[in-house]
């Protein structure tokens, strides 16, 4: 592997647990190296600091996979996925049939995820070293999974970053079905990973919909950003009297429609609308018990902070406008660029603006298939509140 010298000083971040390495970190070694190289990184004394692969043409210089000296092969991401095997194993229930199965940097294989749906693989390479890695990492999933099939997905603006374009296709064995239904704490869900968001359904969602179901009792709910229809489902099997899902996608609400059905649910207490949540909200005055925001990441980018702050801030007050009093909102945001501060100060301030006094009653993150590195606060990209008016 090349090596890379860090300026003075610039080593202790890394040391401490953080896994990226800033260009302007760098004093020595980047002009040498192609996108997706392993590099040994060193500090200025000379003195072995971290190994992971390298990019010298984006601001993230060096994604670090090791702080160990060695290599950066097959064998290391073969050990990286056992241990994030171990950890679903030691926290998610048996019967969830879709988890993460890795996490990016959390997992320490940085830009990788994968997800599991049944017997299916979807994995996402972001960069030009996780598709280096792609080989081995599904060398290493098949022997521990056994998959009928391994699918990619990869997509966005990290690979653009880059220099890469979309890649979707086969990697090993079968291609997914259109359809797969997948369970996570009793509740069936119908997948689409070929086309649906992400790689087919939002599976950092997971604990909050169990918590939804806990709360829906003989509730009028409405889930808006319904995409599938997972919330509407859990609250559903929690007892909703009458629940009522808004996207824009009239294809995700088909699959909520179906695996309504699957559940075995009575169609007559639901309602499907293929409409902009802003303009449902503002249209209507009838008033809902439970109501779940969880949109689409209005802060995309940094330069996004303004405009997305005034679209969380007028769906939250639209929501409370419709809330029953004493009703609950889970209020949830998937930006990674809006800190858990910055998120409950929005929410606040819609709460003044609707004249709806609210308490906070818990907060949530990630659930334990989406660990995040306690010195990478970058990615806790999730936050949800529980909230009642």
């Amino acid at each position: 592997m090349r090596a890379l010298t860090l300026k003075p000083g610039r080593d202790a971040p890394v040391r401490a647990g953080h896994p990226w390495i800033f260009s302007r970190a760098v004093a020595a070694g980047l002009d040498a190296v192609e996108p997706g190289d392993p590099v040994r990184v060193v500090a200025a004394d000379g003195g072995f600091v971290a190994a992971g692969y390298a990019h010298p043409r984006t601001p993230i210089a060096v994604r670090v996979l090791t702080l160990e000296d060695e290599p950066v092969d097959g064998a290391l991401v073969a050990r990286r996925l056992d241990d994030a095997l171990a950890l679903r194993r030691a926290t998610l229930p048996e019967d969830v049939t879709a988890y993460r199965i890795v996490n990016g940097e959390g997992d320490r294989l940085p830009g990788i995820v994968v997800d599991r749906y049944g017997d299916f693989v979807v994995c996402q390479l972001f960069t030009a070293g996780a598709v280096r890695l792609a080989g081995a990492l599904v060398d290493a999933l098949g022997s521990r999974l056994s998959p009928r099939g391994i699918y990619e997905r990869s997509e966005g603006g990290v690979r653009a970053e880059e220099g890469l374009g979309g890649a979707r296709g086969v990697l090993a064995g079968e291609e997914p079905p259109a359809r797969i239904t997948v369970v996570e704490h009793g509740m069936r869900l119908v997948v689409d990973v070929l086309h649906g968001q992400k790689t087919g359904l939002f599976l950092d969602q997971r604990d909050n919909r169990l918590r939804i179901r806990g709360l829906a009792g003989g509730r009028r709910v409405l889930n808006a950003f319904a995409y599938t229809g997972g919330f509407a489902i859990a609250a559903a099997l929690g007892g909703a009297r009458y629940v009522v899902s808004v996207d824009t996608s009239r294809l995700a609400l088909g699959l909520g429609d179906l695996a309504w059905s699957e559940n075995g649910l009575d169609p007559a207490t639901a309602e499907w609308i293929e409409g902009d949540v802003f303009e449902y909200l503002r249209g209507g005055r009838d008033r809902f018990d439970l109501i779940v925001l969880d949109p689409p990441p209005f802060v995309r980018r940094r330069r996004d902070l303004t405009a997305g702050l005034r679209g969380y801030r007028d769906v939250n007050l639209q929501a409370l406008r419709r809330l029953a009093p004493g009703g609950w909102l889970l209020t949830c945001s998937c930006s990674q660029h809006l800190d858990r501060d910055g998120f409950r100060q929005v929410v606040a301030a819609a709460a003044a603006d609707a004249g709806r006094p609210a308490q906070v009653v818990v907060e949530f993150g990630h659930p334990p298939d989406h660990p995040v590195a306690l010195a990478h606060p970058e990615g806790a990209y999730l936050k949800a509140l529980l909230l009642r008016a």
